[in-house]
């Protein structure tokens, strides 16, 4: 059965030889994939506007804007879109100035059919996911936040930034580096299933996608009073960051290293860490941190 047009994975090819071009577009075609074919880089950017692909399988060696200037032009009007070189057999100058522009995978010519359409299906997926990530944390009233595997800020809606603002956090463009407590409950919201929320700062954490998706869009609200009416304790940045590091393993000495103190500081720090938390262990204040009493 044919997917739904709103469905069909839409792939951008794009390569000089017409032969090259109409052997990916029948192969594409023939896996139910709806295929725009372009001759050129230039005709590849202005495609762009009127047809919105999943993947773009794209030529190195092109006459006027090659393969690498192409895919600049593209990932800079489009950061979520995949990218996929075809390149020569053994061209290792090709792939990594390839990745440097802005690709995301390649294939070596001449092109294995199964091998590309694996390739395509796997990108196309995710670019799905991230493109609906980011319409709904910038299409939101509600501050929420995107953040990539790696616990880089994919995107930032004006609500979340101005709430981070409003509590002592700077709020960075997408791509940028977060601050390591914040960094750090991302991953954590990131690798550990069981950790749905996690309150850091006088924030509240909230992850709204699953913990494989790929893409973690985190919904952030002002700390909640606790039940009783009285405000649970709040860590300041600085016991936030002692307590990432903590959290991961890291002994005293190692997190006074990383952050840039003496150990008397950082066993100071845990001291009131341990206060506010309403705990006397290590491993106590790192279970309460984690079920987001911190």
């Amino acid at each position: 059965m044919t997917p739904a047009p709103d469905l069909q994975t839409r792939v951008l090819v794009v390569d000089d030889n017409a032969d090259a071009r109409g052997f990916l577009a029948r192969a594409l075609g023939g896996e139910a994939m709806a295929v725009h074919a372009a001759h050129s880089g230039d005709a590849a950017l202005a495609a762009l506007a009127f047809f919105e692909p999943d993947a773009v399988l794209l030529d190195v060696d092109m006459p006027g804007m090659d393969g690498f200037a192409t895919c600049a032009a593209m990932v800079d009007r489009h950061a979520d879109l995949p990218v996929i070189f075809m390149t020569g057999l053994g061209e290792t100058g090709h792939i990594v100035r390839g990745f440097e522009v802005g690709g995301c995978d390649y294939v070596t010519k001449p092109v294995a059919v199964a091998e590309v359409v694996a390739r395509v299906r796997s990108h196309a997926a995710k670019a799905r996911l991230a493109r609906s990530a980011r319409e709904a944390v910038l299409g939101s009233a509600v501050a929420m936040l995107a953040a990539s595997a790696g616990g880089q800020l994919m995107w930032m809606n004006a609500s979340a930034a101005a709430l981070l603002q409003a509590h002592g956090w700077a709020a960075v463009p997408p791509g940028g580096t977060l601050a390591p407590p914040l960094a750090g409950a991302l991953q954590a919201l990131q690798e550990d299933p069981g950790t749905q929320d996690l309150r850091l700062g006088g924030l509240r954490l909230r992850r709204l996608t699953g913990v494989t998706a790929g893409v973690t869009v985190v919904e952030l609200a002002a700390q909640a009073a606790a039940g009783d009416g009285a405000a649970p304790a709040e860590l300041t940045p600085r016991e936030a960051e002692v307590m990432v590091w903590v959290a991961r393993g890291k002994t005293n000495r190692d997190v006074a290293e990383i952050l840039g103190m003496s150990p008397r500081t950082v066993n100071k720090h845990l001291e009131h860490i341990y206060e506010k938390l309403g705990v006397e262990t290590r491993t106590a204040a790192v279970a309460a941190a984690r079920r987001g009493l911190a």
